[in-house]
């Protein structure tokens, strides 16, 4: 992929504040620049940045409703009453499921949890679901992660003589369900000053009230973290304010003592004895969670997260990597099908979106074909199947433009939607896909701006090899967890070479691995430049390049540090 390097150079006066900032927190004005890059400009705001405290966090019964939610369920567990916590079938709602399942059987018994079946009852809450709930004589459900729109399926409830406490953080209507409590931070008349919780934050909030209400020490509550920063990274939502307090003692906890059904996961990830980071959550333990929904039912990833017992955990664990190797294959497959249509659209070349259809593909995966073609064509994509004879899918978009906005209006066209501003779930009728492709991608056209259709780079310091020293590095370290809003610091070298032991490597010859020196110095530094052999030729050539970066640990050498090579483009001006 061809990237654009976009890059601010620091004003004189930002490079002062960045140097008086730096002496007083014991940091190079190269990061002392990075914090006031993310707006954090004093001393004492850098101190909460790098050592958030569990004690910041907000006071939960600032979220609308709380009390009401917190006092509907103290009168469930004093009548004795059943309850039921449902949840979405996606790595948000299963961890949202098991938090709240976990924490309160430790105090409650008549209790059980419900994951809905993605291709028999389909998202959210199902006809099915409260049909079985009145059956088992359930008087309450918590709903997490979903539910914001089940205006309906709440009123059926309430003619069962269920009550409704809803935990969501997708975008309401205006219109709101019959709920009991509506847990909310992005409801319009919302009073809580964090608006960016994932499903499992809204759920651990409730949780922290509840524990508080009921003089419950807030220490019993730090062995759930762990599930908080799996839903934190997996699903995608910005790294600051509540979310960094959050995942950064998540990773604590996951690092340090891991619940039993997430070390068997660690283990068959190949993790344990590692570091874990918000990386490895996206790229290893969360695609596995999300494939027991994907390839069967979610349920199954919440009994291995709620498991207790680690030889269970570990078969559990096993068959869940089973269906993530099923779910790789048919990703792969409906990829290469849906890159194929792609390129014999001729039109779809002028439009600033893609929107396919194709009925065989499988219900479980489109999310991930919409973010793989999303990544490589660099444009808001969605991608849909026939779901029981209505078409259901989802779609993803690019950094900084908002695709909820874009599904919405054609919200006349729809049978459902919902998410949030990079993803979204949708279904409408089958006979109505021609003229929602017209609509979407019209207003696509008319409303994205042309450098949310490139590709970017925010390079965030020009640096030089001799600036990479070992306390830079530590002290980098100090910024993670990363995510949105506080991405891994990208740097960028000008006027770098080979040292001469430069090589094409990977199973297709498809990476490099470098050893590279810059003009300014006689540092010989490591890197690797995944997916780029494309440029081995030229670098081999003697010809000096621009690279942009993130430093990272060597995971086989770990005293000494490893370039990420995220682009290479030849030197505008050659020393």
């Amino acid at each position: 992929m061809h990237f654009k390097w976009n890059y601010e150079p620091p004003t004189p006066e930002r490079q002062t504040a960045a140097k008086e900032l730096g002496e007083k927190i014991g940091m190079s004005p190269i990061l002392a620049d990075l914090l006031i890059q993310r707006g954090i400009k004093t001393e004492s705001a850098a101190k909460r940045f790098f050592r958030p405290m569990l004690n910041e966090l907000i006071d939960p019964f600032l979220m609308n409703d709380m009390d009401v939610a917190v006092d509907r369920l103290n009168d469930a567990m004093g009548r004795k009453e059943r309850i039921m916590v449902y949840g979405d079938y996606d790595v948000d709602g299963c961890t949202a499921v098991a938090l709240v399942y976990k924490f309160l059987q430790q105090f409650y018994s008549n209790i059980e949890y419900y994951i809905p079946d993605r291709y028999e009852e389909g998202y959210g809450i199902s006809i099915k679901a409260l049909d079985y709930a009145a059956e088992k004589n359930v008087k309450l459900i918590i709903v997490l992660d979903c539910g914001i729109k089940a205006i309906e399926e709440i009123a059926y409830a309430k003619g069962l003589g269920i009550d409704f406490i809803i935990c969501d953080h997708h975008v309401p209507d205006e219109e709101l369900p019959p709920a009991i409590a509506i847990l909310n931070p992005k409801r319009e008349d919302s009073t809580y000053p964090f608006k960016h919780l994932c499903g499992c934050g809204v759920g651990f909030k409730f949780m922290q009230a509840f524990a508080k209400n009921n003089g419950i020490p807030f220490s019993r509550l730090i062995p759930l973290l762990d599930l908080c920063a799996v839903s934190i990274a997996a699903d995608i939502v910005p790294i600051m304010g509540e979310n960094r307090i959050l995942a950064f003692h998540g990773l604590k906890q996951l690092n340090q003592s891991p619940s039993v059904g997430l070390k068997s996961i660690i283990e068959i990830c190949g993790l344990t004895g590692r570091e874990i980071t918000m990386s490895d959550i996206g790229f290893k333990i969360g695609p596995r969670i999300n494939a027991s929904g994907r390839m069967q039912n979610g349920t199954e990833a919440v009994d291995l997260l709620v498991e207790r017992d680690l030889e269970k955990a570990l078969a559990e664990a096993n068959r869940i990597n089973e269906y993530n190797e099923q779910r790789k294959d048919v990703d792969k497959q409906m990829t290469e099908e849906a890159n194929q249509i792609v390129e014999k659209l001729e039109n779809q070349k002028h439009h600033a979106s893609i929107v396919l259809y194709d009925e065989n593909w499988k219900k479980g995966v489109i999310g991930i074909v919409a973010s793989r073609l999303t990544e490589l064509y660099y444009r808001p994509t969605v991608v849909l199947t026939n779901s029981n004879g209505i078409a259901t899918g989802s779609a993803r978009s690019v950094a900084g433009y908002d695709v909820y906005d874009a599904i919405k209006s054609c919200r006349d066209l729809l049978e459902n939607f919902g998410g949030h501003t990079y993803a979204v779930g949708l279904s409408l009728k089958i006979e109505n896909i021609p003229e929602f492709r017209r609509r979407f991608q019209k207003y696509v056209n008319e409303h994205i701006q042309p450098e949310q259709t490139e590709a970017t780079l925010d390079i965030n310091a020009v640096i030089d090899f001799k600036d990479v020293t070992k306390k830079l590095h530590n002290d980098l370290k100090k910024f993670a967890p990363h995510g949105p809003d506080n991405p891994k610091p990208l740097f960028c070298t000008r006027n770098v070479y080979d040292y001469g032991t430069s090589k094409v490597v990977g199973r297709q010859q498809e990476h490099i691995k470098l050893e590279l020196v810059d003009s300014k110095s006689s540092n010989v530094l490591n890197g690797i430049a995944f997916g780029q052999s494309e440029s081995a030729r030229y670098i081999k050539s003697k010809r000096s390049f621009d690279i942009v970066y993130t430093i990272e640990d060597n995971i086989y050498k770990r005293s000494e540090v490893q370039l990420q090579i995220e682009d290479i483009q030849p030197s505008a001006i050659e020393n």
